[in-house]
């Protein structure tokens, strides 16, 4: 749960907003206050989607979906309004921890505790399919732990049986190691595929442990529909249930009343002791705000993230890490480019600092402070020019970003805003493809190295570079593939490396550094994502390099691409 942004409205119909929830490819979430106090769950369809109508589709029948299911195992629909933007939803707000979260905070279940959960999910799931509805998304995310008993939430993939399958652009509904086999090679969606899921969300309840391993979204696919699922060091019983339920074929696994009956539960699941002493992980609904915040949080602490329980895609702050430094680099492909004036983002991202203390120096704080296999970020006084008083810049708060590169114009096609350094030169290469240089045959399938450096070193005063790759698409972060059924462009900054001191580390003329994916993150679901692999959404790339002086006074100083066949 997160505070409002400056750019939140007020209210939200008759609604008055409290905190974000989360983000979705749809939308983003509120928490809300009725006028007569009661708390709700609002999700907000994004601007710049209400012209897509397969978008608006989709959320419509979120809706129609949301009211059609009444049961004490979801939230239940409230209000809406579709007639005009902003188009709204309105459920039920359920306060609690997600299982993934639990799992995260406490480690596995008990098998006890597993048996009651399985047997309360299968309940709610049995009273949904008996609302001729499927969830098609359950997921450790997707349930709520609240007193009153486990909730399902998130129906925006759902559909009923009547409902025909809206465009999904080649990309198979559900989450990666918690869908069917048969939906994943035919498309096969039906109430089956639920049991699967059951049965991937409930391994992953015993074990800590993703059922079908982690990575790629295309291996752990691939392991869903071709390998056992993962479910050693468990309760031998629980461990028979879990794999007929994810049973290969469909037609071999149990009915729900049969997954049950063999959970064999004497007693409430809210009265068992283990699941009780996760209330306690529960949020705190904050007061609504006596006025908008003058401006966004600048504490890493403060920052908001994504891991609200209600919509769970899309990110807010990113976090960056900063780059290993290789024992050797090659050399500079002969087209990298000199820029003798920066152009600006459209709208662009507000980049905030994280104060490292009134010493100037030491390392940061938080799980930022190296990059996966690099050295841990270099001190920065806390009083130089770059840093706005604050220390180095650290974090990026997300904000649209509607640039993107045209292989056709070899470049963004930015209006000039900023006098940049007098040679600002970055290159693009392919580890892969030593010897292409032309930037029309460039096609990396695994790494991208990018390099940027003062050309001419006349100054040695510290200039922050931020580098950020942008795929063509937007992402989400569960799957690492472009948003389900949303094929839009991204309008997101993309992936960040930590900012780099163009004039550090000596030579002020040295090239600098960066290795795609490896120097690149973002956070999502309140955790830190790595960047996705290239070839998950083939287009063309974009690459921008931002200049930061203090969280306010920012430039985009270059901006370059490539293209993923």
């Amino acid at each position: 749960m997160d505070a409002l942004k400056e750019r939140d409205p007020a209210h939200i119909g008759a609604y008055t907003l409290l905190a974000r929830l989360g983000a979705g490819g749809m939308g983003q979430v509120y928490l809300a206050r009725s006028p007569g106090g009661r708390q709700v769950a609002i999700k907000v369809i994004r601007d710049e989607i209400t012209d897509h109508p397969e978008a608006l589709a989709r959320f419509r029948r979120e809706v129609e979906t949301a009211r059609t299911v009444r049961s004490a195992y979801t939230a239940n629909l409230i209000d809406a309004s579709l007639d005009a933007a902003p188009y709204w939803l309105a459920t039920e707000y359920v306060s609690g921890p997600t299982l993934s979260k639990a799992v995260e905070e406490h480690g596995p279940l008990p098998a006890e505790t597993c048996r009651g959960l399985f047997a309360a999910l299968a309940e709610g799931l049995a009273a949904v399919h008996g609302c001729g509805v499927t969830h098609r998304d359950l997921k450790p995310q997707n349930v709520m732990l609240a007193a009153q008993g486990p909730q399902l939430i998130d129906f925006g993939i759902a559909r009923g049986a009547g409902q025909t399958a809206l465009t999904e652009a080649g990309f198979a509904p559900g989450t990666p190691g918690f869908t069917a086999p048969e939906v994943l090679m035919r498309n096969e969606v039906g109430p089956a595929a639920d049991v699967f899921a059951l049965g991937a969300t409930l391994a992953y309840a015993a074990t800590g442990r993703p059922p079908f391993g982690a990575g790629d979204p295309a291996g752990v696919s691939y392991r869903a529909v071709h390998e056992r699922i993962d479910i050693a060091g468990v309760d031998p019983a629980l461990v028979v249930l879990v794999e007929a339920c994810v049973a290969k074929d469909p037609a071999a696994r149990p009915r729900l009343d049969e997954v049950i009956a063999r959970c064999g539960v004497r007693t409430a699941l809210v009265e068992d002791a283990f699941y009780a002493g996760l209330e306690p992980l529960a949020e705190a609904v904050p007061q609504a705000p006596a006025a908008p915040p003058s401006r966004p949080p600048v504490s890493p602490h403060d920052l908001p993230t994504a891991g609200a329980p209600y919509g769970g895609r899309g990110y807010t702050p990113t976090q960056v890490g900063q780059p290993a430094s290789p024992a050797r680099r090659r050399r500079v492909a002969p087209w990298a480019a000199a820029l003798s004036v920066a152009v600006a983002v459209g709208v662009g991202a507000a980049f905030v600092f994280a104060s490292q203390g009134d010493d100037g120096g030491g390392s940061e704080g938080g799980e930022g402070g190296a990059a996966a296999g690099g050295s841990a970020a270099p001190s920065v006084s806390a009083s130089s020019p770059a840093s706005g008083g604050g220390g180095a810049p650290t974090y990026a708060e997300d904000k649209l970003d509607r640039n993107y590169w045209v292989p056709e114009a070899e470049d963004c096609q930015l209006p000039p805003e900023e006098k940049s350094l007098p040679k600002f030169q970055t290159s693009l290469a392919d580890p892969d493809q030593p010897d292409v240089y032309d930037p029309a045959l460039l096609n990396p399938r695994n790494k991208l190295e990018i390099g940027f450096r003062d050309g001419i070193g006349a100054s040695t005063e510290p200039y922050y570079v931020t580098v950020s790759v942008k795929p063509p698409h937007d992402i989400d972060p569960d799957t690492g593939k472009p948003v389900e059924g949303v094929l839009s462009q991204s309008v997101t900054i993309g992936y960040l490396s930590k900012p780099v001191d163009i004039h550090g580390g000596g030579d002020p003329t040295e090239w600098k550094y960066l290795t795609y994916p490896e120097d690149f993150q973002q956070w999502a679901a309140g955790k830190r994502w790595p960047a996705i692999p290239l070839t998950n959404d083939p287009g063309n790339w974009t690459v921008q390099f931002h200049h930061i002086r203090t969280p306010d006074d920012y430039t985009s100083v270059g901006c370059r691409g490539f293209t993923v066949r």
